[in-house]
């Protein structure tokens, strides 16, 4: 896909690229300067981003992060440690 820039500067953003990325009036697009090419990401404000994780809910109420991995993946047996070459 292409698009123009005009004198202003202004490009318009395909309407495939708009719907694809949920760019809407009044998104914020935040440009990278490093890059080597126009990199741009929508920039989501602090206060959309607390609503969001304020409805969030733990799906693991109560459980350390250990009890979480065994849940997850299952059990793991660990190798029997090899004894110190370097000990008396």
């Amino acid at each position: 896909m292409k698009a123009t820039v005009t004198s202003k500067g202004q490009i318009t953003i395909p309407v495939k690229i708009r719907e694809k990325l949920g760019i809407t009036a009044g998104t914020v697009l935040d440009f990278d300067e490093e890059a080597h090419f126009v990199k741009a990401t929508r920039k989501i404000d602090w206060d959309t981003f607390r609503k969001f994780g304020n409805k969030a809910k733990d799906p693991f109420p109560g459980m350390t992060s250990m009890e979480i991995l065994v849940y997850l993946r299952g059990p793991v047996e660990l190798p029997p440690k090899k004894p110190d070459a370097n000990r008396d």
